[in-house]
C-alpha cells in the first residue's frame, strides 16, 4: 500500500470518528445552530462588508432577543404581582379578531399583548420638556442610560458557543459600563430644573454607590478562587459533578454561597428593585429624577431599568450558577443557551417575587445595611474564599472541618452584626384592622 492511499485512508476514518464525537457530544447542530444560521447569511454577502455584517447580526439579535424578553417579563410581573395581591391583572388586551382563533384567544390572548399596546402609548404620548430644562442633557439622559445598559449584555456567555464579545477583563468590561449609568441619572435630574428631580437623584447616586462596593466585593472571591477575570473561564471552571449528580458550581460551597446572597441584595439594589427603590420613592419624591420626564423618554428609563435587571441576573448565573452548565449530566443534551436563559427567568421571578413580598427601606436603613453590614461580610467572605482556596489539598477526613471551618467564617459574623445592627431598634409590632 503506498503512502498516500494509506494518507487518505487515515484522514477518512479521522474525519468520520470526528462527525460521529461531534453528533455524540454537546456540541452537536441544535448547539450550533445559531452560529450556523448567523455564518450562513454573512456569507452571502460580500466579502469587504462580511465583518460589518457578522457585529451587526450579534447586534440586531442581542436587541431582539432581550427586546422582547423585556416587554414579557413587565406583563409577566404584572400578572405575578396580580396574583400575589389577589386580583388578575392586564387581561384585556388581545389580538385582532380572527375567526380561526377560538373566542377566549381571540378577544384576550390572556393580556399578552399588553406590552405592544404599552409600547404604542409611550411612543404616541406628548414629550413635555420644562422650559427652563437642560434641553441637550435632558434628552441625552435616556439614552446614554439605556446605551450603557445594553452594553453589558456584550460579554455575557449565553452558551457554550454563544458570546458576543470575548474578553480576558470581561468583569471589568461589565462593572465599568453599568457604572456609566449613574452618570445618566444624575444628569437626568440635574438637567430638569427640578428640586425634587435633583434631589432624587443625588439620592439615588448615594444608593448606587453604597451598593457597587458590596456588588463588586461579592465577585472578588470568584476571580480569586477562578485567577481570571473572564466569563468564559469562570464557567468552565465551574464544569464537572461531585459523585455523578452534584454540579460544582460555586454557589454550592459555603464562600459561593454566601457571595450569592450579597449579590442578590446588592443587585437588587443597583436595579433600582423594591424593597430598595427609593430613587423613585413617589410617596416623597413624586416619580424621583424621572419627574420631569414623559411619553417614551419615560419608558427608556423604565426599559433601562429591566435591562440592567436582566444584565445582573445574567452575571450572576455566570458566576454562581454555572452559565450554560446542566444541572445533570444526563440533560446535557439540552443545548447550554437553554439553560442558560431557564436560570435568567428563574432569576427575574425570584426579583419579581421579592418586590411582591418585601417593604420598602428608609433611606437611613439602605445605608446603614450596606456599610455597616453588606461590605463588611463581603470583606470577610474573600478571606473565606482564600482559607478555601489554601485548604483544597487537605485529605478527605479534614474536609470535613475545611466545610465547617468556611461555614463559621460567614455564620458567626452575619449573626453578630445582624445583631448589633438591630439592636439599637425596638421590635416592630403590627395591628391590622378587624
Amino acid at each position: 500500500m503506498s503512502l498516500s492511499t494509506l494518507s487518505s485512508q487515515l484522514s477518512t476514518a479521522a474525519t468520520a470518528s470526528s462527525a460521529a464525537a461531534a453528533a455524540a457530544s454537546p456540541d452537536s447542530f441544535l448547539e450550533r445552530a445559531p452560529l450556523e444560521l448567523r455564518d450562513w447569511a454573512v456569507n452571502l454577502l460580500p466579502t469587504p462588508v462580511q465583518w460589518l455584517a457578522h457585529h451587526l447580526i450579534t447586534i440586531v439579535c442581542i436587541l431582539a432577543v432581550f427586546g422582547l424578553f423585556f416587554a414579557f417579563t413587565t406583563i409577566a410581573e404584572r400578572k405575578l404581582l396580580a396574583r400575589l395581591q389577589n386580583r388578575l391583572g392586564p387581561n384585556r388586551s388581545g389580538l385582532p379578531k380572527l375567526s380561526i382563533l377560538p373566542w377566549h384567544f381571540k378577544h384576550t390572548l390572556f393580556g399578552l399583548s399588553q406590552p405592544f399596546a404599552d409600547a404604542i402609548k409611550a411612543i404616541t404620548k406628548e414629550d413635555i420638556v420644562p422650559a427652563a430644562a437642560d434641553k441637550l442633557l435632558h434628552f441625552l439622559a435616556p439614552v446614554i442610560v439605556v446605551a450603557f445598559s445594553l452594553m453589558t449584555f456584550a460579554v455575557l456567555p449565553f452558551g457554550r458557543n454563544i458570546i458576543p464579545v470575548e474578553l480576558d477583563a470581561a468583569l471589568l468590561y461589565f462593572f465599568a459600563a453599568g457604572a456609566a449609568t449613574e452618570l445618566a441619572i444624575f444628569m437626568a435630574g440635574w438637567s430638569s430644573r427640578n428640586k425634587y428631580s435633583l434631589l432624587a437623584a443625588m439620592r439615588a447616586l448615594a444608593q448606587l454607590i453604597s451598593y457597587e462596593l458590596p456588588l463588586i466585593l461579592s465577585v472578588v472571591p470568584i476571580v480569586l478562587v477562578t485567577s481570571t477575570l473572564s466569563t468564559k473561564a469562570i464557567v468552565l471552571a465551574q464544569s464537572g459533578w461531585t459523585f455523578g449528580f452534584l454540579p460544582h458550581w460555586f454557589v454550592f460551597t459555603p464562600w459561593g454561597f454566601a457571595g450569592f446572597i450579597i449579590f442578590l441584595i446588592a443587585a437588587l439594589a443597583e436595579s433600582n428593585r423594591s424593597p430598595f427603590d427609593l430613587p423613585e420613592a413617589e410617596s416623597e419624591l413624586v416619580a424621583g429624577h424621572l419627574t420631569e420626564y414623559s411619553g417614551f423618554k419615560y419608558a427608556l428609563f423604565f426599559m433601562a431599568e429591566y435591562f440592567g435587571l436582566t444584565a445582573l441576573s445574567g452575571l450572576g448565573v455566570t458566576l454562581f450558577l454555572g452559565g450554560w452548565q446542566a444541572p445533570l449530566p444526563f440533560l446535557e443534551f439540552i443545548p447550554s443557551y437553554l439553560w442558560f436563559m431557564g436560570k435568567l427567568i428563574c432569576m427575574i421571578v425570584f426579583f419579581i417575587w421579592v418586590r411582591g413580598t418585601l417593604l420598602r427601606l428608609r433611606i437611613d436603613q439602605l445605608t446603614r445595611l450596606a456599610w455597616q453590614f453588606l461590605v463588611p461580610l463581603a470583606l470577610l467572605n474573600i478571606a473565606n474564599a482564600a482559607f478555601w482556596v489554601l485548604t483544597t489539598q487537605w485529605s478527605l477526613p479534614l474536609q470535613f472541618v475545611r466545610w465547617g471551618v468556611s461555614a463559621a467564617i460567614v455564620v458567626i459574623p452575619f449573626i453578630m452584626m445582624g445583631r448589633a445592627l438591630s439592636a439599637s431598634y425596638a421590635p416592630r409590632s403590627y395591628r391590622y384592622a378587624p
